[in-house]
C-alpha cells in the first residue's frame, strides 16, 4: 500500500470541525465540510506549450482522435454546480466548473459495444480507471474553467476531469488521454491501496481493508 494512504487510515476525526445541517444529508460518512479549496496532488505541477498541447481518444472507438484545446472550447459548454468529496476527508459543497460534457465529447468516436471501461491519462504519469457508465451523466466534465474563470495550474490547467460523485482522486487534474477498454484496469492510486470504484457514500477508499476513525489531515495542505 501507498504511504499516503496508510496516513489517510490512521487519521483520527476532527471533533471540532462542525457540520452544516442544512447540508448534512449531502455529507458522506467520514467527510467534513471545507470553504476551502485544499491543493493535492503528487508529483510536479506541468507547464504547457498550448500550441502543441492535445487530447487523445483512443482505445474501443471506431475513430480515434487528437483534440487541441482550440477544439475542446469549441464543442458544446455546459456548467455545473456539485459538491465534491475527497479521499483525505474534505467535501466542499456547490462548486462551480465549465467545460464539456464527456458524453459531449466522445459523441462522435463511435465507441465500442464492448468498450464498458475508461482509463484516464494524465501528467506527470498519472492514471485512474472509472467505468464507462459513470462518465455519461450529467455532470461529469472535461472541465476547462472553476467558477467562471480558467483553472489554475495546480488545480489541473488546461483540463482536468470532474467526476463528482466519486472520491476526488478519480478527478484526475492535467488529463491528456482517454483510453476506452474492454476490461478493467486499475490506475495508479488503485494500484496502490485505493477502492477501484470510491464511491463516498459507499466510503470506498481504500481496497478492502477495515478503516478505523478517520482524521481530515488535509488541513495542513496548501489551498485557495
Amino acid at each position: 500500500m501507498h504511504e499516503k494512504a496508510k496516513r489517510i487510515q490512521q487519521m483520527k476525526i476532527d471533533t471540532a470541525a462542525v457540520a452544516d445541517p442544512a447540508l448534512a444529508d449531502r455529507l458522506p460518512p467520514g467527510q467534513v465540510w471545507t470553504g476551502r479549496f485544499p491543493i493535492l496532488h503528487e508529483g510536479e505541477v506541468p507547464a504547457y506549450d498550448m500550441s502543441s498541447w492535445s487530447l487523445r481518444l483512443f482505445g474501443e472507438v471506431e475513430n480515434e482522435r487528437s483534440l487541441s484545446f482550440d477544439e475542446i472550447l469549441h464543442l458544446p459548454q455546459t456548467e455545473v454546480r456539485c459538491d465534491i468529496h475527497c479521499v483525505t476527508r474534505w467535501s466542499k459543497a456547490d462548486t462551480v466548473w465549465q467545460g464539456v460534457r464527456f458524453r459531449d465529447l466522445v459523441a462522435g468516436l463511435k465507441v465500442k459495444p464492448g468498450a464498458k471501461y475508461v482509463m484516464i491519462h494524465a501528467d506527470p504519469d498519472y492514471d485512474t480507471n472509472v467505468p464507462l457508465a459513470d462518465l455519461l451523466g450529467d455532470q461529469v466534465l472535461l472541465a476547462h474553467s472553476y467558477n467562471g474563470a480558467p483553472l489554475t495550474p495546480k488545480h489541473g490547467y488546461p483540463l482536468r476531469l470532474l467526476v463528482p460523485h466519486l472520491y476526488f482522486w478519480k478527478s484526475a487534474k492535467w488529463i491528456r488521454g482517454i483510453e476506452f477498454m474492454k476490461e478493467d484496469r486499475l490506475g495508479f492510486w488503485e494500484r496502490n491501496g485505493f477502492h477501484a470504484y470510491g464511491d463516498p457514500f459507499g466510503e470506498e477508499r481504500f481496497s478492502g481493508e477495515a478503516l478505523p476513525i478517520p482524521e481530515d489531515e488535509w488541513v495542513r495542505k496548501e489551498y485557495d
